[in-house]
């Protein structure tokens, strides 16, 4: 396998956003903003309530950028 078909780092969720828990609270690996669930998410303008799991394809961390794939799993 070349080194760019290695799977990316997928947080500790394994990039599957249907086994989280909808009141899930994850940390960006990058720059450790989280994400409540509870708050949802002012820049996007996704509302409170919204669980990770539903957040759309295209959003990213509001702070550094990163892909929703790098969000690590802290409080289930």
């Amino acid at each position: 396998m070349a080194f760019h078909d290695q799977p990316r780092f997928e947080g500790s969720y394994l990039g599957d956003r249907a086994r989280l828990d909808p009141a899930t609270k994850l940390e960006c690996k990058i720059c450790w903003w989280v994400y409540d669930p509870a708050l949802g998410d002012e820049v996007w303008q996704v509302p409170a309530g919204t669980a990770f799991s539903d957040l759309p394809a295209h959003w990213r961390c509001p702070r550094c950028d990163g892909e929703a794939e790098q969000f690590m799993v802290i409080d289930a």
